[in-house]
């Protein structure tokens, strides 16, 4: 069986980047620069006011002496004229520094009387002025290719003062959860032998959230002339198509026999984890294919190692943008580890990690709970409580 590392080093190996398209920076944010964002303008333009008060020049002022004040400056309506010694300005947060100036004396020190101003002792040694391109300069690169848009990253490409920028293509993802046992949530209740199919709807929240474009979400029976069929239709609207359950080796299991007609080109198949060893990655007809298993934890732990990267890869991004481990510390002790990397479900509490009772890989209830995994290396021996692990959150937010 193939490795983790090594089935993500295939896996980076597989996904191009897809081409990229401009759109409004209002409809940016979640999406992935395609190039770098560069400043039209410095940051600021000119020098600025840091605090409400008084521009004044340094040299030509003094605590108790009175200045005069000779107008206004605030931010958008700068004051026209030139400031000499022996006047003020008044002036507010984000107001140009008018001509001749140097400094902003904060308001808290001020004692206005008529058109003079005096100040108190103590009003250094800030200057409370933002000098001119003490941000970024005219040029600079504020946002690197790769970056996604979130909260803060929009204020960024926001002072770079470009109406539309340039970003990844979403990717088009289709999902196809396999079985004859699965029915849609509502319906499955009807029918004594059947579930609710709840692993699409978890998959397809989680591609969501990674940037993906649904286009679409079916349930195929076990019959491999509608698999293929519905495997078809996926391939022609979709840049990945993603497969659950049916990855095993049985007289009903037709993940891969379902695209074997489109030609289906394997990159690996069963990596050696725990839970979801039936991962699995292709591609048919130049569309990437990723199987899941068909049990819930299982499909969304894999679906966490595997498909967050593979979205990320469309997007220009590396694994290493979305697979960001971490050392945190345990709350509770952690048994000797089995022959295959292991990546036991936790939920973060006051003290650290603590694992989830339920491991089983078609828990549901449980799953709901897990917000970490620890990831485990093959015969590692027992951790203590208070023992640092190597832990990735489950459900990272973009």
């Amino acid at each position: 069986m193939t490795s983790f590392d090594e089935a993500l080093a295939l896996l980076e190996a597989s996904a191009a980047p897809l081409l990229a398209e401009d759109v409004p920076l209002a409809g940016a944010a979640g999406r992935v620069l395609a190039e770098p964002l560069t400043a039209r303008s410095d940051g600021p333009r000119v020098a600025v006011a840091a605090m409400d008060g008084y521009a004044v020049l340094d040299a030509g002022t003094r605590p108790g002496e009175a200045l005069k004040v000779i107008g206004e400056a605030r931010a958008g309506a700068a004051f026209p004229g030139t400031l000499g010694a022996g006047e003020a300005v008044r002036i507010f947060t984000g107001a140009p520094l008018p001509a001749g100036a140097d400094r902003c004396i904060m308001q808290e020190y001020a004692t206005r009387k008529g058109k003079n101003v005096r100040f108190a002792e103590g009003y250094g040694p800030g200057w409370h002025v933002r000098a001119a391109a003490s941000d970024f300069a005219a040029g600079a690169v504020l946002l690197e290719a790769g970056t996604r848009l979130t909260a803060r990253a929009m204020i960024a490409a926001a002072a770079a003062d470009r109406a539309c920028i340039a970003v990844a293509r979403r990717p088009r993802a289709a999902i196809i959860a396999t079985g004859d046992e699965l029915a849609a949530p509502g319906e499955a209740h009807l029918a004594a032998d059947t579930i609710p199919e709840s692993v699409g709807f978890g998959v397809a929240a989680m591609a969501e959230q990674a940037g993906a474009q649904i286009v679409r979400q079916a349930i195929g029976g076990d019959s491999l002339p509608e698999l293929e069929q519905l495997a078809g239709a996926a391939l022609a609207q979709a840049d990945l198509v993603i497969v659950t359950g049916g990855a095993s080796v049985g007289e009903h299991d037709f993940a891969k026999p379902m695209f074997a007609s489109h030609g289906l080109h394997l990159v690996f198949s069963k990596v050696a984890i725990k839970p979801g060893k039936p991962v699995w990655l292709g591609r048919a007809g130049g569309t990437l294919v990723l199987g899941l298993p068909g049990n819930p934890t299982s499909a969304m732990v894999t679906a966490r190692l595997f498909l967050l990267p593979l979205l990320a890869a469309l997007q220009g991004q590396t694994t290493r943008d979305v697979l960001r481990w971490r050392r945190l510390p345990l709350a509770a002790p952690l048994a000797e580890n089995g022959p295959r990397e292991t990546f036991v479900r936790a939920e973060w509490k006051e003290d650290g990690l603590t694992p989830i009772s339920n491991q089983d890989s078609g828990a549901q209830a449980a799953l709901a709970k897990a917000d970490w995994l620890i990831r485990r290396s093959p015969n590692a021996p027992a951790a203590a409580a208070g023992g640092l692990v190597s832990a990735l959150v489950f459900e990272p937010r973009c």
